[in-house]
């Protein structure tokens, strides 16, 4: 004869019933952090999405959620603040345009004054400047910008990893992109008719790599005050100068091409630059030391630099591809100088 069974103690009942009640839960009710209940909030001016402003829709976002834009044209202004990893994704930066508001100046805000945000990323639209300012990046934490058209000034303060990638950043009456006490990365931009290109100042830290930077008024990169900046593999061409080191900066430029602008490199005796395995070939000087008046300084040049011709494949249609007899093949550790890799035969 088998054993009696025994009855389960009442508080073990209740932890399975409250158990099987929690199972029970549907997916969406669940909380983010498990990976599930993750949504897609949909934005539609014509009342197809889940709401008609975005900013309704960035507010209810939770952690994980993506709020995606159907294209039109927006005029709207965004700001995303006390929000962690929430994507804010358009239908594709020809078919998305931020416009922003008559009362408000600039378009696209992430962080705000002392809130923040943490892993944010926004991707596929086109942003117009409006008073001047196109996007701010604030007090935050992991901001991510990418496929994005910027028309107008991009700026960021006090922003730690931030990553700028493949966007295309132009039309501002002051600087491209500003970064202020930031950490970031600026990487495979095309960054376009600025009075300066890209300005580097206070405390920042900021890897500068891979990007065309062409028809600034003045230098396509300027490093200031006390800031740290690696330039390498850029392609900075027809601008005013290439880059600026000036006040206590501390630099690295390496791998670049710096050609067919006014000024190559102008350095102050103050910042600290270690310049190696670069192309210049630019109209006036080379090299320039900052002063009352600046004046040439071809001492500076180092020894691994290359002088003359890049030879890009058509310069003045702004294709500034390398051609294949370019000098500027396996350089140092380099496979080529510059932003862009050589143009095939059959391309050029």
């Amino acid at each position: 004869m088998g054993a009696p069974v025994r009855p389960y103690p009442m508080r073990i009942i209740a932890f399975m019933i409250v158990f099987l009640a929690v199972a029970g839960v549907s997916s969406a009710e669940r909380s983010p952090d498990t990976g599930q209940g993750i949504r897609t909030i949909v934005v539609a001016l014509d009342g197809s999405g889940d709401f008609t402003s975005i900013q309704e829709a960035v507010d209810s976002a939770k952690k994980g959620d993506t709020v995606f834009l159907k294209p039109g044209a927006y005029r709207q202004d965004v700001t995303v603040h006390s929000k962690e990893r929430v994507k804010l994704v358009g239908a594709g930066r020809d078919q998305v345009v931020l416009l922003g508001r008559e009362d408000i100046v600039g378009v696209l805000h992430v962080g705000k004054w002392p809130y923040g945000a943490t892993d944010v990323e926004i991707s596929d639209m086109t942003i117009n400047e409006h008073g001047g300012h196109a996007v701010g990046l604030f007090n935050g934490r992991g901001v991510t910008l990418k496929r994005l058209t910027v028309n107008g000034m991009l700026f960021s303060q006090q922003v730690q990893d931030a990553r700028i990638e493949d966007c295309t950043i132009g039309g501002s009456e002051t600087t491209g992109v500003q970064f202020a006490d930031t950490q970031a990365v600026l990487v495979a931009n095309f960054i376009h008719d600025n009075d300066h290109g890209v300005n580097v100042a206070g405390k920042s830290d900021v890897r500068i790599e891979r990007n065309v930077i062409t028809r600034s008024l003045f230098e396509a990169v300027v490093v200031n005050d006390k800031a740290k900046a690696v330039v390498i593999s850029n392609t900075l061409v027809k601008n005013g100068g290439g880059a600026a080191f000036l006040g206590q900066s501390q630099s690295e430029a390496t791998g670049n091409v710096v050609g067919l602008n006014r000024i190559g490199f102008l350095i102050a005796p103050s910042s600290r630059v270690h310049a190696s395995y670069n192309s210049l070939y630019n109209a006036e000087h080379d090299y320039m030391q900052a002063g009352n008046p600046n004046h040439p300084a071809p001492e500076l040049k180092a020894q691994s630099d290359i002088m003359g011709d890049p030879y890009f494949v058509d310069p003045g249609r702004d294709d500034f591809r390398l051609r294949g007899d370019t000098p500027l093949l396996r350089v140092g550790t380099f496979p080529f100088l510059g932003a862009l890799p050589p143009a095939s035969k059959s391309s050029q």
